[in-house]
């Protein structure tokens, strides 16, 4: 062997010697939820029970065709007589363990097993059954396995508890009730004298500490401890001498100028404990923490490192359809991103501990985070609380993103374990009281859930803190973005505001294995989230983000004299904007007739960034080019100190005045106008189409496009959606080359159709409101059966509310024609059906042919089918007339909770008002049916004589 060789192996066998000393993990089941291993498996009840099978372990075991399916709530669905499915599984698995871990202190351990869980290695028992579902536990079995052959694993898992307490903590719950072992089981080995765990509070003046437990120490006498930052550089250390028999050391010392921790600015240290005997490694172990001090001060507000913060939070259920609580990694951090997208900084664990991998990614992206314990409505018993509690923090206290405990939700605090949490947590973090009833603040913080507008002003003027665990539930298409502006200002501009948490992340759809792998929402109880069950966004995900940028720009439209400059707040709390990045570009849109949606880029540029620290306001200057008004759009995106966009604002430069025009120069041929009238109609003609108008009401009855006769069923329209339409005179007239047919009507609405040379034909309305009305403006009727597709140039791509606007971006888009109710199976979105934002011309690709209609003025609405935005017996909010409509005003969306409809809005803020009209309203819209001649000479077929389809 060569001199290299041997260094080669002797290299190896020292690294191997180092291992060897450290812990030593051995999975049994899978890692995760998409890496399992199969198991044996029986079930007393329910599907395929009665026989040995397999299973794939992590996994729920209705996710793999066994028993039955209950949700938490269905004691309340089915009443008093009611029983949840009370199946026990029985898990078989056969493992070896190395030679080399003979001597070691050998663990089983258990992330999660719902619920009581009875372990056996070699028919002997583990310990103790295990009660609680979402908490890691293990159990000593270094006396209970055979080296050199096969161990036998025996596990007993019932999916209900024997502690009735445990039952009312974690079944009588607003979530599905899921059995079986759902998170990972391996095996650690340490060295007979080894460090059990650690519990690390790290300061933002840089002081550290430390509680070391130890286990089993003999001959080590010392122990150190190193701290390293993110490029492992060593900042600081220092020792403690250790006796034999201790049990628990302590270590403190400090280090200077430490990067600190936030949300904003994640800095993460590692510390490196070793035990040591006379300078020789025993074992050693590893955690990752931030220095960062958290301070509740009474009557004012959260502190992270003398820094007053505000929440930006969301509740999340550790979810994934195929599988359930039983995820992965990569769902972990596909969530986290999503959460840090809507520029959200904070997520409350409802309604209990996440994986661990999710906390560690909130470390090190940054998310402020709250750790429920779990008690939905119920709480734990308090002999059975204080374990869970233990098991808990032991497992969580060091991560740094945790700010908060939370002792429950809503009516299940337990009291008595209030205190239990500093037990085990060093670092002593506030607990809070996550409650749906007032007078349940609890260390100076009310949490109090789904109050109003209007209450949570008052409960903001009050002597605590104010920070809802749960408010604006999103079931269906309510709550979430929607009216949330008004309630973040609230927040924002209030001393005790302290944001809150949105309910929910995901709608809670479950593929259900007994039903052909259908994803089921249960009704009204799981349709919640801001995102579908795949993650599939929402229009409240884009208003979510818009509302909560941390650059915060209000300008809506582009002044007459706008010279570049944009007025901007920055609502970091720690960075300045000076470390973000922006950029603009100058785009030119796709016109009504182009195959394409979308834009043109034509010139792009770097703004310089502005220098505005945190809570403060300044301007950005864009340095546009001179012939920046040559251009059709203007866009604004600003990037974080890390790359990742914050937001992308829209403007438009040209007015749909000009817009319109535009649209009117493609339409290159002229024909001869004219009007034919009979007892009940006028007939208003160009070249092969004619429109017919109602004598007796001044309607749209009817549209042919061509010689042959072919119709398109665009009619009776406008219809004003608001008052009645009395006759008072209909006439014909001529105005230059063009015939004009004038409406007017007893309450003062008049309209006047003109068909135009280029054949467009133009509506040109007005109407008077004074009063406060849900929407204004004219309605039509189309069969929503024809419609394939839409294009339009305006506001999208999702449909919008009066109290939901934002998160929407000015540009051409098209959407497929789809039936989507929001919360829904096939959750495809952007809906395709609802209220659409600052529409200048939107073209209906039909089975008709196209449609395409145009308006002169600013700020159309339109509105495309029937729709709700929230459903209980019926839906709300009630629609205008007709199917297609053109307004000046549109609903604002109220809130549903299972069963409970807030249809009140002006409760929710001042945009969530009805829409306080006074005045006359004047709108023109250019209609244009089929497609136009282009002048393209070269004909690609020739048109039959006969459609035996149509003709």
């Amino acid at each position: 062997m060569s001199f290299s060789s041997k260094i080669f192996a002797f290299l190896c066998v020292c690294s191997q010697l180092l291992f060897s000393q450290s812990k030593e993990i051995q999975f049994l089941t899978g890692k995760d939820a998409e890496h399992t291993k199969e198991w044996d498996f029986w079930i007393n009840s329910g599907r395929k029970s009665g026989s040995w099978s397999k299973i794939n372990v992590p996994s729920h075991w209705e996710q793999q065709g066994f028993g039955s399916y209950n949700y938490g709530r269905d004691y309340v669905t089915y009443g008093k007589n009611f029983k949840f499915h009370d199946e026990t599984g029985l898990y078989k698995h056969k493992f070896t363990v190395p030679n080399s871990w003979k001597r070691k202190t050998i663990n089983i351990v258990f992330e999660g097993s719902m619920t009581d869980t009875e372990v056996k290695i070699n028919g002997k028992s583990a310990g103790p059954i295990h009660q609680g579902a979402f908490y890691e536990f293990k159990y000593d079995i270094s006396d209970k396995i055979q080296f050199g052959k096969e161990n036998i694993l025996e596990v007993k898992v019932s999916k209900m508890s024997a502690d009735k307490s445990v039952n009312n903590a974690e079944r009588l719950a607003d979530y599905w009730i899921l059995g079986g072992i759902f998170r990972p089981v391996y095996l650690e080995a340490n060295p007979k004298e080894h460090i059990s765990s650690t519990s690390i509070e790290a300061k933002a003046d840089g002081t550290f500490r430390s509680n070391i437990e130890l286990n089993e120490i003999n001959s080590a006498n010392n122990i150190k401890v190193e701290l390293f930052d993110v490029k492992n550089n060593l900042v600081g250390e220092s020792q403690v001498q250790i006796q034999k028999g201790d049990t628990l050391k302590h270590i403190q010392f400090s280090i200077k100028n430490p990067k600190l921790w936030t949300a904003e600015t994640p800095n993460l240290y590692k510390a490196k404990f070793t035990l040591n005997k006379n300078k020789k490694t025993n074992s050693q172990t590893e955690e990752k923490f931030g220095f960062r001090t958290i301070e509740i001060r009474k009557g004012d507000g959260i502190f992270i490192n003398g820094t007053k913060i505000k929440m930006k939070g969301i509740n999340r259920h550790v979810w994934w359809p195929e599988t359930g609580r039983a995820v992965t990694e990569n769902i972990d951090l596909k969530d986290v991103q999503l959460i840090k997208e809507m520029n959200m900084n904070a997520v409350r664990c409802s309604h209990y501990p996440p994986n661990k991998s999710f906390l560690k990614i909130c470390d090190s992206l940054g998310l402020y985070v709250l750790d429920e314990l779990a008690g939905w409505q119920k709480k734990y018993s308090t002999e059975v609380g204080k374990k869970l509690v233990k098991e808990m923090v032991t497992r969580d206290a060091n991560h740094p993103s945790i700010i908060f405990w939370s002792n429950g939700n809503e009516g299940g605090h337990n009291f008595d374990l209030d205190a239990e949490f500093a037990k085990y947590d060093l670092s002593n973090r506030p607990v809070i009281h996550a409650h749906h009833k007032p007078g349940n603040a609890f260390n100076g913080i009310d949490c109090n859930h789904y109050e109003d507008f209007y209450s949570t002003k008052n409960i903001l003027e009050g002597e605590n803190i104010y920070m809802p665990t749960e408010f604006l539930h999103a079931q269906d298409d309510g709550g979430g973005g929607t009216s949330l502006a008004d309630y973040w200002e609230l927040h924002w501009n209030s001393k005790k505001g302290a944001g809150g948490f949105l309910w929910a992340f995901v709608d809670e759809g479950l593929v259900r294995t007994d039903f052909n792998n259908q994803i089921d929402v249960n009704a009204i109880n799981a349709p919640d989230g801001v995102l579908g069950p795949h993650r599939e966004k929402e229009g409240s995900f884009y208003a979510i983000r818009e509302i909560y940028s941390p650059v915060k720009i209000d300008l809506k439209t582009l002044p007459n004299d706008f010279k570049g400059n944009i007025p901007v707040e920055n609502r970091y709390h720690f960075t300045n904007l000076k470390d973000c990045q922006f950029e603009w570009k100058l785009v030119k849109f796709k016109t009504p007739f182009s195959p394409e949606s979308g834009f043109d880029v034509i010139k792009t540029g770097k703004a310089e960034s502005p220098n505005i620290h945190p809570t403060e306001k300044g301007n950005i200057n864009l340095n546009l080019p001179s012939s920046w008004k040559e251009n059709e759009g203007l866009l604004l995106t600003a990037t974080d100190a890390a790359g990742k966009e914050i937001y992308t604002w829209t403007w438009k430069i040209k007015l749909n005045e000009e817009i319109s025009k535009q649209f009117s120069k493609s339409l290159i041929k002229e024909f001869p106008v004219s009007v034919a009238e009979n007892e009940a109609e006028f007939i208003l003609k160009s070249d092969e189409k004619e429109f017919i108008i109602g004598k007796n009401d001044g309607l749209l009855k009817s549209v042919i496009v061509d010689k042959k006769g072919k119709k398109m069923t665009f009619k009776n329209g406008p219809v004003f959606v608001n008052g009645t339409m009395e006759l008072s005179s209909i006439k014909s007239f001529t105005e230059g080359q063009n015939q004009l047919i004038e409406v007017n009507y007893k309450n003062g609405n008049k309209i006047i159709w003109k068909l135009n040379s280029n054949g467009v034909l133009e509506l040109n309305y007005e109407y008077s409101l004074s009063g406060d009305y849900q929407f204004a403006g004219v309605s039509f009727d189309y069969p929503e059966n024809y419609v394939i597709n839409a294009k339009w140039l305006g506001k999208g791509p999702y449909h919008v509310w009066k109290n939901r606007t934002q998160g929407q971006a000015y540009n051409v888009w098209q959407n497929l024609k789809n039936s989507t109710r929001t919360g829904q199976s096939p959750w495809i979105y952007p809906e395709f059906k609802g209220y659409f934002d600052d529409v200048s011309w939107l073209q209906l690709d039909t089975a008709e042919g196209k449609i395409t209609v145009g308006t002169k003025e600013e700020k159309m609405f339109v509105r495309l089918f029937d729709f709700y935005g929230i459903y209980g017996a019926e839906g709300y909010p009630k629609l205008p007339s007709g199917n297609i409509s053109f307004l000046d005003a549109i609903p604002p969306l109220g809130t549903v909770l299972a069963f409970n409809i807030n249809d009140k809005t002006e409760s929710l803020g001042s945009e969530s008002e009805p829409n306080h009209l006074n005045g006359t309203f004047k709108r023109t819209l250019y209609f244009y049916f089929g497609l136009p001649d282009l002048g393209d000479e070269n004909k690609q077929f020739t048109m039959p004589k006969e459609n035996i389809l149509t003709d």
